[in-house]
């Protein structure tokens, strides 16, 4: 059995805000857009892969956020 694909969304912090929806402070933000601009540049850079190639790794990488967020939330709870 393989490991699970680590995801660059899965280092990022992520905070509870005062009404108890997950939030991620501004240098995480910025960190994330930077590593989605890398792998884009990545990308542009193999004859194999398009937009749509880019547009899937970002999609992945916010499916792996969004379900850290709702554990996060649910852990608060």
């Amino acid at each position: 059995m393989s490991a699970p694909t680590s995801h660059a969304a899965d280092g990022l912090p992520i905070a509870t805000a005062s009404n108890g929806q997950p939030f991620m402070p501004c240098d995480a933000v910025l960190a994330l857009l930077r590593v989605v601009a890398e792998s884009c540049r990545t990308l542009a850079d193999d004859p194999d892969c398009d937009l749509h190639s880019a547009g899937a790794a970002i999609d992945i990488e916010a499916d792996a956020l969004e379900a850290r967020a709702i554990a996060h939330t649910t852990e608060a709870e």
